[in-house]
């Protein structure tokens, strides 16, 4: 017997203890059943002052097994004894393991023989949120995770596919050997470091990105910019490819412009210039400014049909209003590129051009103002060397593509592909980020058997990706808000640190299902938390102010109730040591 209760509260009870506590080793944190004829209590030592012993209750065995939450209480002449270690594993621990059911990940800090996981179904069907301050063991507990699931030796997860958004490179060193371990399991990596490429250099198919893809490229505000951008895609199916029928379409679309720049009203030498313009660079064989014009007597080209008289008009205006006429064709619609054939960054460029013409937009200042702005951005990309990461060498559909991403360089399946973007700034990184996501998402949801073939996605230094950010006022949506839909399908783990958790979006949080929470000192992190996270008590919230580096506090669907964890080191660990300062700045004097 430890003790009788003297007081119960609406969570909690006072036990005096009839042991000698002086004798005894240190109680807090173990738990306790509190047993009657009709049910058996369990609580969790939170406190001793004196002879009193303070319980928090945390739930109930019925029928032999563990239920969370508290409804009815202890009564006073329950049997109050330390839960045997039998009982305690049915609570925190793995009985009857299953390699292929189970994972342990690590111990427990307060009974420190017995190893702690989860099942693995559980764990890895819904999303995950990891958090804590710099330096508490995120990446080492997440590395120790994949490492303890890619190890087993009887059941090998060969049809995992785990892609990790790599923020700092740490990974590279967790997995690479994980074929040494299981000749079955296959490590990918991809870099985005141009200079010194030690591995293959990531490159995404232009052609596989969707309107909403191109709009967060740019960095678009507007609603008013969509269109453009719509109207460039729709363009680049005509710009980018020369067969006959496209043909037809490119002489419409410039003869229609063209025709617009006719009846526009400005000044003839204005009209001219622009005309001169488009078609210097917008022509083919058939309408350029060489193009010749058929008169009765005699004919002449284009550009000296635009010839402005001594009254200042377009002399021949009306017959290049009807050359212009022959050109247009209503046997076709434009339609936005299905990623059938590819295209350039140059092709969009060209196409964005075109579509600002062809819209009028040079005809009003406040919106060529808005869309101009997209143009930069589309030339700076192009000039700049992140072009090269959608320079793809070849035409290559998105099943083909994403196909080509799990497969190892020895032919087989990669279970764990890392995208290193450490050498990109934030704002290409979350665009990266979030076209795979999207990207996998349509794969996923076009299979005929959409729970077959799971992804999961890690996000390191997720405050960086998934924010409360414009998307939802620009395009209706944040794909990384649309967890619920995903479930099946992607699931996401979250991993972020430091005073940036309010960062993220709330909808996505909300969408957890297991939390994995390392030392956390910021005020403001810490508030947060208690606010977002579901069934944190204070208790909770107490505790992981003074975590010890390694040890997390696990809770959700696939823990009975919020568990301490004291993780196990990965071997070999990511690359997010600390600098080694003492080391690095001494050296001995000769």
């Amino acid at each position: 017997m430890l003790g009788k209760i003297v007081e119960i509260e609406s969570n909690g009870v006072t036990i005096e203890a009839t042991i000698d506590l002086d004798k005894t080793e240190d109680l807090l944190g173990l738990y306790v059943s509190m047993k009657s004829k009709t049910r058996n209590i369990i609580g969790e030592i939170m406190d001793i002052k004196s002879k009193l012993i303070y319980v928090n209750l945390l739930g109930e065995i019925i029928e032999d097994d563990f239920v969370f939450g508290v409804i009815r209480k202890p009564s006073f002449s329950s049997e109050v004894t330390l839960l045997e270690e039998e009982v305690t594993k049915k609570i925190i621990g793995i009985t009857n393991y299953n390699e292929r059911e189970h994972l342990y990940i690590g111990t427990s800090p307060i009974y420190q023989k017995m190893k702690l996981g989860f099942n693995i179904d559980t764990f890895f069907s819904g999303h995950i949120a990891i958090f804590g301050s710099t330096g508490s063991g995120k990446s080492c507990g997440i590395s120790n995770i994949f490492q303890k699931l890619f190890s087993k030796q009887v059941e090998v997860p060969y049809r995992a596919s785990i892609f990790i958004f790599d923020a700092y490179g740490e990974y590279h060193s967790a997995f690479k050997d994980l074929s040494k371990v299981v000749p079955e399991i296959s490590f990918k990596t991809y870099t985005t470091n141009l200079k010194f490429p030690k591995e293959e250099v990531l490159k995404i198919p232009l052609w596989l990105l969707t309107t909403d893809d191109i709009a967060l490229l740019l960095g678009a505000e507007k609603h008013t910019q969509l269109p453009i951008i719509e109207k460039a895609l729709k363009l680049v199916s005509v710009f980018a490819r020369d067969n006959d029928e496209v043909l037809k379409s490119k002489n419409d679309i410039i003869a229609r412009a063209i025709l617009d720049m006719l009846s526009s009203g400005k000044q003839a030498a204005q009209i001219r210039d622009q005309i001169v313009s488009v078609l210097s660079y917008y022509n083919t064989k058939e309408l350029n400014l060489e193009s010749i014009i058929h008169q009765p007597g005699y004919d002449r080209s284009l550009k000296q049909c635009l010839i402005i008289d001594a009254t200042g008009k377009i002399r021949e205006m009306e017959l290049v209003m009807n050359f212009m006429r022959t050109f247009l064709t209503d046997d076709y619609e434009l339609v936005l590129p299905d990623g059938t054939f590819m295209y350039t960054l140059e092709d969009l460029r060209d196409a964005f051009d075109f579509a600002l013409i062809s819209e009028g937009i040079l005809n009003s200042n406040k919106v060529y103002d808005e869309m101009n702005i997209l143009k930069v951005r589309l030339n700076a990309l192009l000039n700049s060397e992140y072009s090269y990461f959608f320079d793809y060498p070849e035409y290559i559909t998105q099943g083909k593509y994403i196909k080509k991403l799990l497969t190892a360089s020895n032919g087989m399946k990669a279970q764990v592909i890392n995208f290193n973007i450490n050498y990109v700034d934030d704002r290409l990184a979350k665009n990266i980020t979030k076209i795979f996501s999207r990207m996998l998402f349509d794969f996923a949801k076009d299979i005929d058997d959409r729970a077959s073939m799971p992804f999961h996605i890690i996000l390191e230094e997720a405050h960086r990706y998934v924010q409360n950010d414009n998307d939802k006022f620009l395009l209706g949506y944040n794909i990384f808000d649309i967890c619920r839909v995903l479930r099946p399908m992607v699931n996401k783990k979250i991993s972020s640190h430091k005073n940036y958790t309010e960062e993220l979006s709330e909808t996505c949080l909300s969408q957890c299902n297991n939390f994995m929470i390392y030392k956390m000192l910021h005020p403001r992190d810490v508030d947060y938390i208690r606010e977002m996270v579901p069934n944190i008590t204070d208790d909770v919230v107490k505790r992981i102010r003074i975590l010890q580096p390694g040890t997390c506090m696990a809770f959700g669907t696939a823990f009975k109730l919020p568990t301490l964890i004291k993780m196990d080191m990965p071997n070999p660990a990511p690359s997010s040591n600390s600098t080694d300062i003492k080391n690095t700045w001494f050296v001995t004097k000769r």
